[in-house]
């Protein structure tokens, strides 16, 4: 199985493509205007506890307050602002934690106007970044994420991660982290740990450790709301969650985030660096590999599966619904029920990536194609949970119900990925897409222009829809080989997945827009 990251900078974001063989199956975006991010540490002050809800709205400097429950303060919540107190007033010039009095846990079922009050300064994580009209979740809980542990500051717990399956393993992994952690902390060992020596799960608590102080030293004069702690940038982040060995490239067509990258996977895979690639050629990076056709038929209310089955996938405010249906394979097995298991597996299998795909959150209600035998049902929901073992947000599937619907939730933690893939018929409201003369006369216009201005050279590339790059370069005599005819120059016909039906560019042999 090869997997590839593919990432792709422009002047206000970037974005990143996870290949899974080939397929898409993980896309992000971060923007530069993203101040707050999954993982990010705000010094937030509280704005008003509401009894009611056991919650406060918390000003962390979004438009919108952030909403913080009563469960997400952390037991040890007293602990935590009687450091806060010292640290942002230089009394506390130690951070180790290792000498500093833990308070008592604050009560697991009480009330949020005994332990906060109005216009108290406390540090906050977001744990969910802002989506529709909702500021940001967060939680005082705080956490620092590393490559093989997870840091848990004023806890002394340590767990692991239930996907480690050996309960030998597991021992082994609880007995080198005890011997190496710092008092006061708490830890979480992620299953990238598994198999790890005792000096890489110590390399990575010496990065958190020196993270934390660097948080610490920021709160001395601070003024809330003002971030603290940075989580990673969404390239590293993505590396440090789901880097392994069967990463056989990873393709960046910016030479600053090439740098960056590479350092990142020299620090957290030595000798893997060497996969790090920087992309430099004219075609854009998402057009070479495939990316911006699989987007266009991967979004949308429609995603096409192979054998001519599809799913249609609706979205409203409370919920997902996804409707499986058959196609035209219905006319191709030998009975009903042999066709609904087969297109019922295929869909699964699409279901998993869709849902990565489009970061989809809350619930989700599946209707499968109706199953009669019972092994049928039970051989589905397996296939489903296999196929989302890969999922990084956290889910729960329940069997299929007696109407054959099956219900996931799943963690929405980032607003969900939704990208247009349709566009209106320039032509009208008609069926038929008529031929675009209009759209070839003004192209006519503009490379007239074109050559007889200063650029006239023999290097100049047309970018454009594929529909229209088809109708320039087909038949014979084509309207490419009366533009040589006519000018005696070659231009070549680049087609572009991302470009819309009137879109069009010339390039010159380095790529560069001139006209």
């Amino acid at each position: 199985m090869n997997r590839e990251l593919i990432v792709r900078s422009s002047s206000d974001a970037v974005d990143f493509a996870l290949l899974k063989d080939g397929k898409l199956t993980e896309l992000h975006k971060e923007e530069d205007n993203n101040n707050f991010s999954v993982g990010d540490i705000f010094l937030a002050k509280v704005r008003k506890p509401v009894t009611g809800l056991n919650a406060a709205f918390v000003n962390v400097g979004y438009e919108k307050d952030a909403f913080l429950h009563y469960h997400d303060l952390g037991p040890q919540l007293a602990t935590m602002l009687k450091f806060i107190k010292g640290v942002s007033t230089n009394k506390i010039k130690d951070y180790s934690l290792a000498n500093f009095p833990f308070e008592k846990d604050i009560d697991k079922n009480g009330v949020i106007t005994d332990v906060i009050k109005a216009n108290q300064s406390l540090l906050v994580q977001i744990v969910k970044e802002p989506i529709s009209t909702k500021g940001p979740r967060i939680s005082s809980e705080l956490s620092i994420a590393g490559r093989y542990l997870v840091m848990v500051p004023f806890s002394d717990r340590v767990s692991v991660s239930q996907k480690i399956g050996s309960n030998e393993e597991k021992d082994r992994l609880k007995r080198l982290v005890r011997s190496i952690k710092p008092k006061g902390f708490g830890v979480i060992i992620r299953t990238v740990a598994e198999g790890k020596k005792v000096a890489e799960l110590d390399k990575d608590l010496e990065n958190l450790l020196a993270k934390w102080s660097t948080m610490c030293k920021k709160l001395y004069k601070a003024q809330a709301p003002s971030k603290v702690l940075v989580e990673l940038n969404r390239a590293s982040s993505i590396l440090r969650d789901v880097f392994n060995d069967s990463f056989t490239g990873i393709h960046v067509d910016d030479e600053t985030l090439y740098e960056q990258i590479k350092d990142y996977v020299l620090e957290i895979a030595p000798g893997k660096e060497s996969i790090v690639k920087l992309y430099n050629s004219t075609v854009p990076i998402f057009e070479k590999y495939g990316i911006e056709r699989q987007i266009k038929t991967s979004f949308g209310r429609t995603a096409s599966m192979s054998k001519g089955a599809y799913l249609i996938i609706e979205h409203t405010e409370a919920l997902h619904v996804i409707d499986v249906n058959s196609g035209n394979r219905s006319n191709k097995a030998k009975n009903q029920e042999d066709t609904a298991l087969e297109v019922n597996l295929l869909a699964a299998s699409e279901i998993a990536r869709q849902l990565r795909l489009r970061d989809m959150g809350g619930i989700i209600v599946v209707d499968f194609i109706d199953m009669v035998k019972a092994p049928h049902r039970r051989k589905l929901f397996d296939h489903l949970r296999d196929e989302m073992k890969d999922d990084r947000a956290k889910h729960k599937i329940l069997p299929p119900s007696k109407f054959g619907l099956i219900q996931i939730t799943r963690q929405r933690v980032r607003p969900e990925m939704n990208i247009k893939t349709t566009e209106e018929n320039p032509n009208g409201g008609g069926k038929e897409i008529e031929a675009p003369i209009v759209l070839i006369d003004k192209i006519n216009a503009d490379l007239e222009k074109l050559l007889k201005g200063p650029k006239k050279d023999n290097g100049i590339t047309l970018n454009i829809h594929p529909f229209i790059a088809a109708y320039i370069t087909k038949g014979f005599p084509s309207i490419r080989s009366k533009w040589f005819l006519e000018h005696k120059k070659w231009i070549k016909i680049q087609p572009r997945d991302a470009y819309t039906y009137l879109e069009y560019r010339f390039k010159d042999k380095d790529g560069k827009t001139i006209y």
